[in-house]
């Protein structure tokens, strides 16, 4: 437990460090079936991230009504209305557009756990609220997109491709991760592994993050422009956040752990859920991958400035 605690502490090294060595390869040049490199890890961290979230205990997320009713404001009211206000800054491009939504409007169910636990927060409450906002993100953001985009989601957004994506990439780990869960909750051996599991997320994100890096820098060097207002608008979604978070937790009037577990579930997003349904895109939407991949860099600096300041909040 120890070591997985420092493994997650320090991951933001580990991801920086995946970044670099994955643009270092990409000025060398592009390797060949990109989107075969990336599925195996990017399936393996959704399985692993999703066997940790308590899928057959859904219905301890409606217990505490009001924190639940403040998550649902905060997440799938306030946070949309502001994303679509930020955007208004960036340039009109429709991939960098579609970044910022894609990355933005889905709740994260991962590292905000980790992250409620370090800085104060009810871990227990934020631990029971994940299985209903993960799949509440997957009804909401077709919807979110669909009114945001408008006859950009229509051209862009394919049904056969995404349908394809949506199975191979969430419903079939999902399902797996559920039932590693309910042989877990009847056999030790099915324990055992759930803990094993509970080890692969971070390294497998830095191996997602590094083959995008590495498939992904010339795209980049061909197409930054406009990419600087999309990282402005992550490092304001932050403070953003803080705000939507801490204003809901006053409104709804949550204990001081329910409102800081809420203020981490706002300013953290599930970057690695946005993943699949960006890679699904067609040819010249690399820089909506990009940008999706950048966020939770972005994300992981301004949760250690969370860290200081959310624990203050009573």
């Amino acid at each position: 437990m120890f070591w997985r605690e420092q493994l997650e502490k320090y991951q933001v090294w580990l991801y920086l460090a995946a970044v670099a060595a994955g643009v270092g390869l990409g000025l060398r040049g592009r390797p060949e079936a990109s989107d075969t490199l990336l599925f195996a890890p990017l399936a393996l961290l959704l399985y692993a991230t999703f066997a940790q979230i308590p899928l057959t205990h859904l219905p301890a997320a409606l217990r505490d009504r009001r924190y639940f009713a403040a998550s649902l404001t905060a997440n799938f009211a306030l946070v949309p209305a502001a994303v679509w206000l930020l955007a208004r800054i960036t340039p009109s491009a429709p991939p960098i557009r579609l970044g910022l939504y894609l990355v933005l409007l889905v709740p994260c169910t991962d590292w905000f756990i980790v992250f409620t636990h370090l800085g104060q927060g009810d871990a227990k409450l934020a631990v029971a609220s994940t299985p209903a906002i993960l799949l509440l993100q997957f009804l909401f953001l077709p919807v979110y997109l669909w009114l945001f985009l408008g006859r950009t989601f229509q051209e862009v957004i394919r049904v056969g491709p995404f349908l394809r994506v949506f199975v191979r990439l969430i419903v079939t780990p999902l399902i797996a991760a559920g039932l590693t869960q309910f042989w877990a909750d009847r056999r030790r051996a099915g324990r055992r592994v759930i803990e094993g599991l509970a080890w692969l997320p971070t390294p497998c994100l830095a191996a997602v993050i590094f083959l995008i890096a590495w498939t992904q820098t010339e795209s980049v060097a061909n197409g930054w422009r406009g990419l600087e207002w999309a990282m402005a608008v992550f490092v304001l979604y932050m403070v953003v956040a803080a705000v939507i978070g801490g204003w809901t937790a006053r409104r709804f009037r949550l204990s001081a752990a329910a409102g800081r577990t809420l203020i981490f579930s706002v300013g953290t997003r599930n970057s690695f859920v946005a993943l699949p349904f960006a890679l699904a895109l067609p040819a010249g939407w690399q820089v909506t991958v990009i940008l999706v991949v950048l966020q939770p860099l972005v994300e992981l600096l301004g949760m250690l400035l969370y860290l200081r300041l959310v624990p203050c909040w009573k």
